[in-house]
């Protein structure tokens, strides 16, 4: 079939943003353990994390690499550690993972090797509390010396593993583990005790983590206590055996008064989150405006059109605005993870669906380039073009991407729905079944779709006894036009932030039926992007497009695209896994796109995102 592009900017139909500040969560999440994914794109994905992601993270981790050595070394107060000095963390997201995937897939086998694990870790604290197998092993005397080197941001996953698998087993084990590492460190840090500035962010937000699970505030206190200790000269202590670079690390002005970003992006990332999870409690206003600022910053000026950030492998992040190269782009997959863990928090403070259009471009995009089709390799970068040269890797000697996508992967369905006071918030389109619970009230939603690759959802409602609140649909924000019914009837309803607002009393059975036109756009990135200045890329949907080598061999570099260009688009089931693929014929040859998504999973060869435009010369031009 045929469909026509229409030519939107870098800022993807971003609404200005809105600056209502909320002191607490306006919306809270439903969790994936609430909801059982039955999805034609996203399932097999599922299966192939159960299948095999975890089984390679498990082999890398036990039998190719030495990091689970490590803790068994640690255990004894003897022998080597081997590997980099943050490699525990590695262990740590891991974990996180199998504890996901145990949840919509009890496995007794991965639950004994969770258990084996756990029992490892905690062989290896220490009698005051501290765990950390690279200063137990290369010299306790140089513990909490030098601020880049990651102890805290070790801790910090470590309690994001122990919560998740608390939340699935009940088992406290490895949550204990946490608790006696998180009263150590506040036995050294803390008012009236020593500064401290976590080289790596990560540790303030699994604080909050450790708050919720426990009702310790403590927690929640040192988290805020940590995030205003930057941007007051404590990094610079004389103590570090290396320089300290504050910009790198966010630590060059307080965060109350950050204004742009910079430094190394997933570091920027894990701190915004820790920001709006503290913000969430606190109801801290500086931190809030701080937040929407720095979202202006990042999604206007500092973001791929994949929703990637991060242009410079220089600090693996920011150099200057609109710096946005794509030979050399970096956009670190844990980067990308990082824009989805932010804007999902963005959207519960505020209720704006421009958080979860970033959200949803980042996800499609940007992280779910970071895993191979089959699930076994994995990207660490992610440019927007390539030589034929760039590949997925097994494993990394710096290996947090793939233990990242290990842990994010089976915990997607977070992001799908939201309940407020008054309202049901749906916020991404997959096949799924969910139990909602609001206030005495338990609600059956059943959503059905083939999105990405169609615009048609059917949402059906389950309930024992009507229902009166607001389902909120978001409208996505590259969409522009759509039709709407409730039963079969079609209706028009107000739009709020992104959302379409449809308010009744709901009965059992009901269903909403939403369609989005889904033609392809050809996208300018804008004067300011000096890289892509005549060129163009292509979307459909929520899914950026590139061209390959491999479909486009006859005079790749000399392929260019024309304003006027007509698009076909066919569902090729063999090809990919499955997509939608984009085709074009124009006088410099035909193009054929493919998903970003799936590019280096065939015959190695060149890609590219952004596609040069030829423009006729005016022949009156002397």
């Amino acid at each position: 079939m045929k469909a026509l592009f229409r030519l939107i900017p870098l800022v993807f139909v971003l609404a200005s943003c809105s600056r209502q500040a909320a002191p607490q969560k306006l919306i809270t999440p439903v969790g994936f353990s609430e909801v059982n994914i039955e999805d034609g794109f996203w399932s097999p994905r599922l299966q192939s994390h159960k299948d095999v992601t975890l089984g390679v993270c498990i082999d890398q981790i036990e039998n190719q690499t030495g990091r689970i050595r490590n803790f068994e070394n640690a255990a004894k107060r003897e022998g080597n550690h081997s590997g980099i000095f943050f490699d525990d963390s590695d262990v740590y997201k891991a974990l996180e993972g199998m504890a996901y995937s145990l949840r919509n897939n009890p496995d007794p086998v991965l639950e004994a090797k969770c258990d084996e694990w756990i029992d490892k870790f905690a062989a290896a604290q220490m009698e005051d509390g501290y765990i950390n197998t690279y200063y137990i092993l290369t010299g306790l005397d140089r513990r909490w010396t030098n601020m880049d080197y990651h102890e805290m941001y070790c801790a910090g996953h470590m309690i994001e593993a122990a919560v998740a698998y608390y939340n699935v087993t009940g088992k406290r084990k490895l949550l204990d583990v946490c608790i006696r590492m998180a009263d150590h460190m506040m036995s050294v840090f803390g008012p009236g005790k020593r500064h401290w500035v976590p080289g790596h962010e990560e540790i303030e937000l699994a604080l909050v983590k450790l708050y919720v699970t426990t009702g310790e505030k403590k927690y929640l206190d040192f988290a805020q206590w940590l995030l205003d200790e930057r941007g007051h000269g404590y990094g610079d202590n004389g103590i570090a055996d290396r320089v300290w670079n504050a910009d790198h690390c966010q630590d060059a002005v307080p965060v109350r008064e950050l204004t742009d970003i910079g430094g190394h992006a997933v570091r920027a990332m894990y701190l915004f989150c820790g920001m709006a999870d503290v913000a969430a409690f606190t109801g801290d206003q500086g931190y809030i405006d701080a937040l929407h600022r720095l979202w202006d910053d990042v999604v206007l000026r500092n973001m791929y059109i994949t929703g990637g950030i991060g242009s410079s492998r220089h600090n693996e992040g920011f150099t200057e605005d609109y710096d946005l190269p794509n030979l050399e782009a970096y956009c670190e997959t844990c980067a990308s993870v990082g824009m989805v863990l932010w804007n999902w928090r963005m959207n519960q403070f505020t209720g704006d669906g421009k958080y979860v259009d970033i959200l949803e471009r980042s996800l499609y995009n940007g992280a779910l380039a970071g895993i191979s089709l089959d699930g076994d390799r994995f990207f660490y970068v992610n440019p927007l073009e390539s030589e034929g040269n760039h590949h997925r890797q097994a494993w990394y000697g710096c290996a947090c991407c793939p233990s990242q996508i290990c842990r994010f992967l089976p915990s997607i369905g977070n992001y799908i729905y939201g309940v407020s006071d008054n309202a049901v918030w749906v916020n991404l389109y997959m096949g799924n079944t969910a139990e909602l619970k609001l206030g005495r009230k338990s609600v059956t939603l059943t959503q059905e779709t083939e999105y990405p690759w169609s615009g048609g959802v059917k949402l059906t409602v389950g309930t024992k006894s009507s229902l009166d609140r607001e389902i909120r649909l978001r409208i996505p924000g590259w969409c522009t036009s759509y039709t709407l019914a409730v039963n079969g009837e079609e209706l028009e309803a107000p739009v709020d932030k992104g959302y379409a607002v449809i308010a009744r009393k709901w009965k059992d059975g009901d269903t909403v039926s939403l369609d989005f036109e889904m033609p392809v756009y050809l996208v300018d990135a804008g004067p300011m992007v000096k890289e892509d200045l005549g060129k163009r890329a292509v979307q459909r949907g929520p899914i950026v497009y590139c061209i390959e080598e491999v479909d486009n061999a006859e005079g790749f570099d000399s392929l260019m695209l024309t304003e006027e260009a007509q698009f076909e688009t066919a569902f090729e089931p063999e090809l990919l896994r499955g997509v939608v693929s984009i085709s074009t014929e124009n006088s410099s040859g035909k193009l054929k796109f493919i998903p970003y998504y799936a590019w280096d999973n065939r015959n190695a060869g060149k890609m590219k995102v952004w596609v040069p435009v030829f423009t006729p010369v005016n022949q009156n031009i002397k």
